[in-house]
This record gives C-alpha cells, sequence and structure tokens, in this order.
C-alpha cells in the first residue's frame, strides 16, 4: 500500500521576530546603547539650571529692588534727625547720633539690618542680606547675597525753582 503524501507547511510570509537569548544583528553604526540617555540627561540638567536662574535670579531681583527701597526710607529717615540745640540757636544740623539710630532703627522695623553713617551731613545706609533659592539649592547654591546703599541730606527753607 503506497504512503499517502504528507503535507508540508507553506513558508510564513510574516518574518519571525527574534525570541530574548537568540541571535540579534549587530548594529551598523558602532556601539550606541545608551547615548540617547546620556543625551536626556545633559538636556535636562541644563534645563534645570536654565529654571533655576529664572525663578531665583527673579527672586533676587525683585529682592535687590526692596533692599534699595529700605536703604533709601532708612537714610531720609536718618536724614530727617535733625538737632534740637542747634535749632534753637538758629540752625538746621543734623544730630549724627539720632541720625544713625533712626535710620538703624526703620531698617531694623522693615526686617533686614542696616549700618548707617553720617558724613557731612549726609546719611549712608547699608543694608545687606541673603535670601534663600528655590531650585539653585539643588545644585548646591543655597542663597543669593542682596546689598544696597543709599544716601540722603535733608534739605531745609526755600529751594531753587520754588515759587
Amino acid at each position: 500500500m503506497p504512503t499517502p503524501p504528507t503535507e508540508q507547511a507553506a513558508p510564513s510570509a510574516v518574518p519571525q521576530r527574534p525570541t530574548p537569548g537568540g541571535p540579534v544583528a549587530p548594529s551598523v553604526g558602532g556601539d550606541d546603547d545608551g547615548a540617547l540617555t546620556a543625551f536626556v540627561v545633559l538636556l535636562l540638567v541644563a534645563l534645570t539650571a536654565l529654571l533655576g536662574l529664572v525663578v531665583d535670579g527673579g527672586t533676587a531681583l525683585t529682592a535687590h529692588q526692596s533692599a534699595e527701597v529700605e536703604a533709601e526710607q532708612a537714610a531720609r529717615a536718618g536724614a530727617g534727625a535733625i538737632s534740637v540745640d542747634a535749632l534753637r540757636s538758629g540752625s538746621v544740623q543734623l544730630d549724627p547720633g539720632s541720625a544713625v539710630t533712626a535710620a538703624e532703627q526703620f531698617a531694623a522695623a522693615a526686617g533686614h539690618p542696616a549700618t548707617a553713617t553720617v558724613s557731612g551731613g549726609v546719611v549712608t545706609v547699608r543694608v545687606r542680606y541673603d535670601v534663600p533659592t528655590a531650585v539653585l539649592g539643588i545644585i548646591g547654591i543655597r542663597t543669593i547675597s542682596v546689598a544696597a546703599v543709599a544716601s540722603a541730606v535733608d534739605l531745609h527753607g526755600v529751594t531753587a525753582g520754588a515759587p
């Protein structure tokens, strides 16, 4: 009795995917494994630094403007400290001790310590403080220093240009 012919499976038109651990064709361009990951990590570091400069830089600019305003107002407060004894004798003079005290008390009330000096009737106030960072703390920059200097002098009597 003749044997019936065996049926053979037709070859599949869809290519088979390689199985894990199976043979894989070598890459043509060389060993690029992880190159994209390194690029993404460097890009994220750069974007974080840029974000820190924008956020913390803006905070520092705002704090610097506030320090300037505080120094100006403290200097004006100090320049208003007129000597009562000199005023009674008919002259208008600044009382240096009172001027320094008034300026430093104004700055302390504004929230930041200051140093004041008087020289030749001019009150000079220096305000300096540190502002904490929000984003740059990630890379080790915890604070940014802010400083401002302002001077004021007391004007009295009629000045030029008055009607």
